[in-house]
């Protein structure tokens, strides 16, 4: 039993390692390729945000391709000293890589960013403050700013709460606790109008 436990985190350890040096790999190319976008007049225009537009005419968020994999943007959170590229969307061997957009859109206000709880991902994300600043960074060259006004533990079949509450949450980050039984979820309201990088 000490030798599987001692192999787990010696695994669990190279896997966030790795995870760690991929998105920071990504991250250099994401943003690479967002300095040629902002290049161009024309990527400065942004779409209108509206947190009731009808789904069937919410407009596709743009995306950068890089490595095969579709990513819209970049989150950061100064607070943690955390920057990640974020990907269009979600399945366990994506989420090796980088955190994903499980839901949702940052045009209707209701994005679900989801992420391994790698130390290099949002593992720190559990021990967030209220308060905090939260970007992201579309790939069109829109800063969405944002804020933390709740933290809250879900069970992992509350999948409904993750994405509809009572409370319409502008942003939601989550990842698993310690031990992977329950849910982080990081609600955050949107502040400010996006400006260009």
């Amino acid at each position: 039993m000490v030798c599987a436990a001692v192999f787990l985190v010696i695994y669990n350890i190279r896997e966030s390692d790795r995870a760690g040096e991929e998105a920071s790999r990504i991250l250099s190319a994401l943003e690479e390729a967002l300095e040629k976008r902002m290049e161009d007049p024309e990527n400065l225009s942004f779409p209108v945000r509206d947190p009731l537009i009808p789904e069937e005419v919410v407009p596709e968020m743009p995306v950068e391709v890089i490595d095969g994999y579709r990513y819209i943007g970049v989150l950061e959170i100064p607070g943690l000293d955390l920057s990640l590229p974020v990907m269009e969307e979600w399945d366990e061997t994506r989420l090796k890589i980088s955190p994903c957009r499980y839901s949702g859109s940052y045009y209707t206000d209701d994005l679900v960013i989801c992420g391994h709880n790698y130390a290099a991902h949002f593992s720190a994300i559990k021990w967030i403050d209220i308060g905090e600043r939260v970007l992201f960074k579309a790939v069109d060259g829109a800063v969405y700013e944002y804020i933390v006004t709740n933290r809250e533990v879900l069970q992992p079949k509350q999948v409904e709460d993750m994405i509809e509450s009572e409370a319409d949450w502008d942003l939601t980050l989550f990842t698993c606790t310690t031990g992977g039984q329950t849910r982080c979820a990081v609600r955050c309201e949107f502040i400010k109008d996006p400006d260009v990088l």
